[in-house]
């Protein structure tokens, strides 16, 4: 889809731009099963427009199972601490924009940032206004990541010490020391 994208802002940003040179080039830019697709269909309907080709992209690739495939990968993309902010951004709202076209971009933000564990999800939230944009997300979240808990949990969590709830009581056990108080 990014494709298509890019050859609809050459057109508006090129006015001077045949499309004879787009469509001519499109083999170039596919790979493997979709550049056969391409050679197939140009050798059924020969040489077509760029209108026609790009509803016959989306024709075939944004089908229910691409669009299955990507609503399951941006949902199991959960934001980390160990990830950097700008790429998962950048990311999932790719993602969103491919599943959803139309959706504006007031609501895409917000979808991203529902991604976002709780504590960090209200405290970016909290630091940016209502007209919330996706630069918006990406400066506050790495400064909001490390002003809240989130960090220090991990670092706890991945130190071999685990909570167990025992009659009201908390404790902590080491697997190499043993239960502790």
């Amino acid at each position: 889809m990014e494709l298509i994208d890019y050859i609809d802002g050459l057109f508006i940003n090129v006015p001077s731009i045949q499309d004879y040179w787009i469509t001519a080039r499109l083999n170039t830019e596919f790979k493997g099963h979709t550049s056969i697709w391409y050679t197939e269909m140009k050798g059924i309907h020969g040489r077509r427009n760029w209108p026609w080709w790009k509803s016959q992209i989306i024709q075939k690739h944004r089908n229910g199972t691409w669009i299955w495939q990507k609503t399951m990968s941006l949902e199991n993309d959960k934001y980390s601490v160990d990830k950097y902010p700008y790429e998962w951004c950048l990311r999932k709202s790719k993602r969103l924009k491919a599943i959803d076209p139309q959706m504006n971009i007031q609501m895409g933000n917000h979808k991203l940032l529902a991604q976002i564990p709780g504590e960090l999800e209200h405290a970016v939230k909290f630091r940016c206004n209502h007209n919330l944009t996706l630069d918006d997300i990406e400066n506050n979240l790495p400064d909001m990541r490390k002003r809240t808990n989130i960090g220090k949990y991990t670092q706890y969590k991945n130190s071999g010490f685990k909570e167990k709830e025992l009659s009201g009581w908390s404790l902590k056990t080491n697997p190499q020391k043993g239960w502790q108080k």
